[in-house]
């Protein structure tokens, strides 16, 4: 089989053929990059990718943000939030910073009327051409990701994480309402995005964490009732673009697959936290398998920060066994956090690298 680049790699996977090797993703925090860059004498995020054969899609919006330029650097009453009426602040964890939510506009809310009276955020507000130049970057090497969409996360800023998990049982039509407005922005937003890079967008990003460490953070039936609709309209939007769904949820979210796969219709599931109940890796691939691609699975709980080197090589290796029968994109289970060795990293890549080929 000729050689592919990694574009061409990851829409082997995507489209249910055989890429020459397993393709391979990087998450971590900008700390981890930044280390990296310097250990292994980078001078740039491609030359890294390069480096440690890292087939990395080019990202036209960035998790942190959207690159599409926004006319109003902050909510229109509130000059110390950002455009949703949240404030964030840095916080210093020891090896690297988190931005924290510190105000949630919506927390005092107690009537749909008010979730209606807030000055909701609006794609008039937004310079969609400002990201032409970013689609005229893309040099056919690597595979696009654009957009992306994940409402409760952001409800849980605005009205806060443990008032926002109640309105789902006590305040159902606040959290509903709250819910629409998000989906509705984004909705634009997105079908925008997709619209200036009409034919150059591989993969869009929809998320919602669903699992906790030990079982699902909410019940099936609470999962249908308030995101699943707006996800699948949403899906639906990216596929008359053309558009795979990349399907992002942590923990032990089994209970969920099927309607995530079968409904939804994603194309690829990430993280695959499998030290979690119910995300085996064996027992996925076996019911799963031959219905979406796999991504991650490179445990970064245990094995990539506090593991032997060794044991990275050796948790590779058994992937690359219990995923023979499946789509797989080797990467960490999450963002690869500051306490990891620059070693383990490199002993992944390596391995998938030297090992990975089909």
């Amino acid at each position: 089989m000729k050689t592919m680049n990694s574009r061409e790699r990851w829409l082997a996977i995507l489209n249910g053929r055989q890429p020459d090797r397993i393709p391979t993703d990087l998450w971590c925090t900008d700390e981890v990059s930044d280390r990296l860059k310097a250990d292994l004498s980078c001078p740039d995020n491609e030359s890294l990718c390069r480096r440690l054969h890292i087939d990395r899609p080019h990202h036209i919006e960035e998790p942190s943000g959207p690159l599409v330029r926004c006319r109003l650097s902050h909510h229109p009453n509130d000059p110390q939030a950002n455009i949703w009426g949240v404030r964030l602040k840095d916080v210093n964890y020891g090896t690297g910073i988190y931005s924290e939510t510190v105000y949630h506009p919506l927390a005092n809310v107690t009537s749909v009327a008010e979730v209606e009276a807030f000055r909701w955020p609006r794609v008039e507000d937004f310079d969609y051409s400002s990201i032409e130049s970013e689609f005229a970057k893309i040099d056919g090497s690597r595979i696009v990701q654009a957009g992306r969409f994940e409402p409760f996360l952001l409800a849980c800023q605005m009205r806060g994480m443990e008032q926002a998990y109640m309105d789902l049982l006590v305040e159902p039509a606040i959290i509903q309402a709250i819910l629409e407005h998000i989906f509705e922005f984004h909705y634009q937003h997105n079908r925008r995005v997709f619209e200036v890079g009409a034919g150059r967008i591989d993969l869009f990003y929809l998320a919602e964490d669903l699992g906790s460490q030990t079982g699902p953070l909410i019940k099936l039936e609470t999962y249908r009732q308030f995101l699943k609709p707006n996800q699948i309209r949403m899906a639906d939007l990216v596929r008359k673009f053309g558009i795979k769904i990349l399907y992002h949820t942590d923990g032990a979210a089994r209970i969920f697959l099927n309607d995530l796969i079968d409904d939804v219709g994603i194309d690829v599931l990430n993280p695959i936290q499998w030290r979690c109940p119910g995300m085996e890796r064996d027992s996925l691939v076996k019911e799963f398998g031959r219905r979406v691609a796999f991504h991650g699975a490179v445990d970064n709980q245990y094995t990539l920060p506090f593991g032997s080197v060794q044991e990275v090589v050796e948790e590779v290796k058994q992937n690359i066994e219990l995923f023979a029968e499946a789509r797989w994109i080797c990467a960490p289970c999450h963002r690869i956090q500051p306490n990891t060795p620059t070693a383990n990293i490199v002993a992944m890549y390596e391995t998938i690298h030297e090992l990975g080929r089909l």
